[in-house]
C-alpha cells in the first residue's frame, strides 16, 4: 500500500484524516504487543484531539518484569547504521510541566511514537510546544519516533527539534515541505547523553519505511510502518483505485 495523501481531495474528501491517524495508532500498537514487545513490555494507543499535544503510541516496561501475555517475543535485530549522531545538552531548555507521581512501582515510559497532527504545525507555538514535548523525552532518556505525513502544512518538526536541542545537524527530512520518519535514541556516551538519529524521506506514492524503535539502550526492534499502515488503511476501508 503506497503512502497516499489524507489531506486532499480525492481521499479528503471521502475519510476523515483524524480517523485515520487513530486507526494507524491503534494498529502500531497492536503489532508492538503481538509481535515484537518482549514480555515485560506493553503498547498503549493515546489519542486526544484538541490544543493539547499528546503521545500517540507509549511503549512501557513493567516493573515487576512478569509476562504481560504469553504472545510477546523479541528477535535479534540489528538496525541500520545511524544517520547522524551528536552530543545533547539541555542545560538551556526550558520546560514547563507537572508530574503527579505515584511513589508505589510503577510503569514507566521508555518509548514513544508520535504522529503529527495538521495541528502540531499550523503556528509557531504549537510547533515549539510539540519540539519541546519531545526534547523532553529524550532528556529523560525516552526512545522517540517521530512520523509525519501531513501535507496541508508546511513547517518541519524534526527541524524544529533539531534547532531547540541546538544541534547543527544536516538529516534527509528536514525541509519545511518534507514528508519524514525520524527515530531517536538517546545513550549515555562515555561523558554526556549522546543521540543517534534515523531519518527518511517519505513520499506519497511510496512505501513506508522500517524504523528502529529503540526499547533500551542497545535493543531496538524493527517496527514496520509499511504493515502498520495497510493495516489502517484495510480497517477504514481505504484502498488505492
Amino acid at each position: 500500500m503506497p503512502l497516499l495523501d489524507h489531506f486532499h481531495p480525492p481521499l479528503s474528501k471521502q475519510r476523515h484524516w483524524d480517523s485515520f491517524h487513530g486507526a494507524w495508532t491503534e494498529a502500531i500498537a497492536r503489532h508492538l504487543n503481538e509481535e515484537l514487545l518482549p514480555a515485560r513490555f506493553y503498547a498503549e494507543a493515546r489519542v486526544k484531539m484538541g490544543s493539547r499535544v499528546e503521545i500517540d503510541v507509549a511503549t512501557h516496561e513493567e516493573a515487576n518484569g512478569q509476562p504481560h501475555s504469553a504472545s510477546g517475543g523479541v528477535a535479534v535485530w540489528a538496525p541500520p547504521a545511524p544517520t547522524a549522531m551528536a552530543a545533547l545538552d539541555f542545560t538551556g531548555i526550558d520546560t514547563f510541566e507537572v508530574h503527579v507521581l505515584n511513589d508505589e512501582e510503577g510503569p514507566k515510559i521508555v518509548a514513544a511514537i508520535e504522529l503529527v497532527s495538521p495541528a502540531n504545525k499550523d503556528r509557531p507555538t504549537h510547533r515549539q510546544a510539540f519540539a519541546i514535548k519531545c526534547a523532553s523525552y529524550l532528556q529523560d532518556g525516552i526512545s522517540l519516533l517521530m512520523i509525519d505525513v501531513v501535507t496541508e502544512r508546511r513547517g518541519n518538526l524534526h527541524a524544529e527539534l533539531l534547532t531547540l536541542l541546538k544541534l547543527p545537524l544536516t538529516t534527509p527530512g528536514q525541509d519545511a515541505s518534507d514528508l519524514y520518519a525520524a527515530a531517536y535514541r538517546p545513550f549515555h556516551g562515555s561523558d554526556r547523553r549522546q543521540m543517534a538519529l534515523w531519518t527518511h524521506v517519505l513520499a506519497i506514492g511510496a512505501a513506508l519505511p522500517t524504523m528502529p524503535l529503540w526499547i533500551g539502550e542497545d535493543v531496538a526492534l524493527p517496527l514496520d510502518l509499511e504493515a502498520t499502515y495497510q493495516s489502517a488503511c484495510v480497517a477504514r476501508r481505504i484502498h488505492v483505485e
